[in-house]
């Protein structure tokens, strides 16, 4: 198998049930800074919200499923989270 043969997975828009993972620094707002984010670019499902801290309490993940409409939306998306200077991984 070549690498020309393995293809990444096609997402088919509109997906409603799209998940999320963002990792960042711990924070008071953190949780809140996200889900004000994501709800101005999608509508969030916030039954499927789980968030976890790292061992050391440094990063807190915060995972939750949006509706996806498109690429360039989920681009917006990772580009607003990353701007805030607290968010280091969005998945």
């Amino acid at each position: 198998m070549t690498d020309t043969d393995v293809q990444a997975p096609k997402i088919e828009f509109p997906c409603a049930d799209y998940p999320i993972k963002v990792v960042g620094d711990s924070g008071a707002n953190y949780k809140d800074t996200v889900i004000e984010i994501l709800s101005k670019y999608a509508k969030v499902d916030l039954n499927t919200l789980a968030e976890r801290q790292s061992s050391n309490g440094k990063y807190t993940t915060v995972q939750l499923h949006i509706e996806a409409t498109g690429e360039d939306q989920l681009r917006d998306i990772n580009s607003a989270l990353r701007a805030t200077g607290i968010v280091h991984m969005v998945l």
